[in-house]
């Protein structure tokens, strides 16, 4: 009798376990599959890249000297306009004329020595020809006329050099222009022994600016002339400004041993709002396709599943790499697709689906609402209220 019971209560919880997988069989049966679709239509693809970089004048010169002195008189300060040939410092010339004087003296006697050299050698050539000299004396007199030229063209160098000096202390500006930098003050001494020491610094022009990019080498190959960049600066933070890219620069940055390349981006400011040295967060659009025919990139990695629509749909699949999902009716039907750029969100479609096609990009599975249900869910609302 015992194994009976035993047996008995062993058929019974089989039976409930048989029992509550069916339950659980038809629940995952009422499972409902909802589809996202989207179409195959135009649209804009667009890939980019940021990078930093700092504003500059187009064009800058750094006015300086070439001679050591006493800046005596400074005409120009931060911001002054300046045109070309306007005197922009003067340098006390004291020392200049000094050595102008004593190379124009030099001279004056060279000429005298000339002279004097000129008239001896014609002497020395007349008594050749009645042979009362010697050649070797008349060789000495025309070596000593010789020198004496030479030493009269040499002086005449020096005193065109010292003249030049003298011109030097008067500092004019090479080009029109805004003074964006200064560098010496009236009264102090600049000195010109080993370098051009710097007056000032002129901007061409400040409507006309470019911005020096620093591009990462994992993208700069991706950076080409003519791109179009968009950037912003701390300064306006709500305005974008808009350029191209006008050169890559091949010389590589190594800076804590992070490479960067220079791009150089065209910055028109029109309005003078970008000064010099502020810094841009950099925008440059490296693909720009508008128009093409595509859809969300989505849609290619859409792959029904056969344990989920195993016995709900009829899946007609095909090898392709890249393919898109159509649904007529119960039947999910793969098309091989021709794929071409892409930026991630969108994927221009070549060829395979024609324009205005609706394709499959997603799913969502969902527990339908059994019979019944709704109307006692109303009724044990309505208990709890009473």
């Amino acid at each position: 009798m015992k194994k009976r019971k035993k047996i008995i209560l062993a058929l019974v919880g089989l039976l409930l376990v048989a029992g509550i997988i069916a339950i659980a069989t038809k629940k995952g049966g009422n499972e409902q599959i909802t589809f996202q679709t989207t179409q195959v239509e135009p649209g804009d693809i667009a890939t980019n890249i940021t990078a930093t970089g700092t504003i500059e004048p187009v064009k800058t010169v750094d006015v300086g000297t070439q001679v050591s002195g006493i800046v005596k008189r400074l005409y120009v300060d931060y911001n002054s306009i300046v045109k070309r040939g306007q005197i922009i410092a003067e340098l006390d010339r004291t020392n200049q004329l000094s050595v102008l004087s004593s190379a124009q003296a030099q001279l004056r006697s060279a000429q005298i020595e000339l002279d004097y050299q000129k008239k001896n050698y014609a002497r020395y050539a007349e008594l050749k020809q009645k042979d009362l000299v010697s050649l070797a004396e008349y060789d000495v007199a025309l070596e000593n006329y010789r020198k004496a030229q030479e030493s009269v063209r040499m002086a005449q160098q020096d005193v065109a050099r010292a003249k030049t000096d003298v011109g030097y202390t008067t500092v004019y500006s090479p080009i029109d222009g805004v003074v964006i930098g200064k560098s010496v003050e009236e009264g102090q001494t600049v000195a010109a022994s080993f370098s051009t020491p710097s007056i000032c610094r002129i901007a061409k022009d400040l409507t006309d600016m470019q911005c020096i990019a620093k591009v990462d080498e994992a993208d700069i190959g991706e950076v080409h002339e003519g791109q179009r960049v968009t950037f912003t600066v701390d300064a306006y933070p709500d305005d974008v400004f808009s350029g191209t890219v006008k050169q890559v620069r091949q010389n590589p940055v190594n800076t804590n041993n992070v490479v960067t390349y220079e791009v150089v981006i065209s910055a028109p400011n029109a309005d003078l709002k970008l000064m010099p040295g502020l810094t841009a967060n950099i925008t440059i659009y490296t693909l720009e396709r508008s128009g093409v025919k595509s859809v969300p990139a989505g849609a290619l990695r859409f792959t029904p599943e056969p344990d989920i629509f195993k016995g709900k749909y009829v899946i007609k699949d095909t090898s392709a790499e890249h393919k898109l999902w159509t649904l007529q009716g119960n039947v999910l039907t793969a098309h091989k697709v021709e794929v071409g750029v892409t930026d991630g969100i969108r994927t221009e479609i070549i060829s395979g689906m024609e324009e205005g096609t609706t394709v499959i990009q997603s799913f969502e599975i969902g527990s339908t609402t059994t019979p019944g249900k709704k109307d006692a869910d109303k009724k044990d609302k309505k208990d709890k209220k009473k």
